[in-house]
């Protein structure tokens, strides 16, 4: 239908309109502070690189405050010039707007669950091992020291991921059911061959023999429990930066293997959930912008300005639901759906208030 077409136009136009200019703003911030961590080729070209590889995943997380506005944007505009008037008068439904509005929103949906699987993160990793190559010249270093795994009675430490996304620095510790230290690995490199085991390559064994620690050396020696492949380029970016499959199969592994999971797989559903939240967002713009019933006294910026705050307060109130539900150890999918429930909610109340 025409009209479906239209509408879905201007929305569209609303959520790039504000996509630009968040975009620009978060990016001239990124930029800025990054050019503080210049280091050997790391200069102010490599710095605008990396911010234009990293900013999509800054924008998908603000995706449900762009749709907000964006869609606010679209719909007040239309209101200004009467077309939202014309459009009611000929008859057409409310039902039939909110399909209208619903068409471009369902689709935007889908590209942001693919995005979050398939393109933000990857971007983002690939910007980060850049990054690394460029400040430590080809030794991509692991932030804070390395990184940490447990399995079972063994601990691991990662010291680096060497050009090229491989394993390097790699010392294993493991205990007996007494907590008594009986074996210790070192290696200087390894290779994934398969789901979590390991090839290490170079290594040397200290063993726990009547008492005694015997020392051996191997030029390869397979182990398992150890990270996937695809958890390996995450191991430096922070739970937002990973994909979905990843995150949820890295916060079973650490939960199987006794360490904290609770903030992977928070942030698994809350990603999940973001697209949904974009939904019950435009929902929520429809009757805050084009409600027939204050006509004369409606005012496109302030329009733009409630939608503004309700975006704050939106990510003001989601961050503290997300607190309390990890102080409170409420179940985890229940916290990550509540901010859109809650959106929901308020948005189905004010369309049944709605005048068309």
């Amino acid at each position: 239908m025409i009209l479906h077409r239209y509408i879905a136009g201007n929305l569209v136009r609303g959520w790039l309109m504000v996509l630009l200019v968040v975009g620009s703003v978060f990016g001239l911030i990124a930029f800025i502070t990054e050019l503080e961590r210049t280091r050997f080729d790391y200069d102010a070209l490599a710095v605008a690189r990396y911010t234009l590889f990293t900013l999509p995943q800054q924008l998908v997380s603000l995706a449900p405050v762009i749709a907000l506005l964006g869609s606010i944007m679209a719909l007040a505009n239309l209101d200004r010039y009467n077309e939202l008037t014309v459009i009611s008068c000929a008859g057409v439904s409310r039902g039939s707007l909110l399909t209208a509005v619903a068409l471009p929103t369902l689709i935007l949906m889908g590209l942001l669950w693919a995005s979050q699987e398939f393109g933000t993160p990857r971007l983002h990793q690939y910007a980060e091992q850049q990054r690394h190559h460029l400040r430590y010249r080809g030794d991509v270093r692991i932030p804070d020291g390395g990184v940490w795994a447990r399995h079972q009675q063994r601990y691991v430490h990662l010291a680096r991921l060497e050009e090229g996304g491989v394993p390097g620095g790699i010392d294993l510790y493991e205990f007996d059911a007494a907590g008594q230290l009986i074996r210790t690995l070192h290696a200087r490199s390894a290779e994934v061959v398969s789901g979590r085991r390991w090839l290490l390559k170079r290594v040397r064994e200290k063993r726990l023999v009547d008492g005694v620690f015997q020392t051996r050396g191997y030029q390869e020696l397979e182990v398992g429990g150890m990270w996937a492949e695809d958890e390996l380029p995450t191991l430096a970016l922070t739970p937002d930066s990973m994909t979905l499959s990843v995150l949820y199969s890295y916060s079973q592994f650490r939960k199987a293997n006794g360490q904290a999971w609770q903030t992977y797989l928070g942030a698994f559903w809350q990603k999940l959930a973001m697209p949904l939240t974009v939904g019950a967002m435009v929902l929520l713009a429809t009757p805050i912008a084009a409600s027939l019933g204050s006509r004369r006294n409606s005012n496109f910026g302030f329009n733009l300005a409630v939608g503004a705050l309700v975006g704050i307060l939106f990510y003001l109130g989601a961050q503290i639901i997300y607190a309390l539900g990890q102080l409170l150890a409420i179940s985890v999918p229940v916290v990550a759906f509540t901010p859109t429930l809650i959106v929901m909610a308020a948005a189905l109340l004010l369309l049944r208030r709605m005048r068309w």
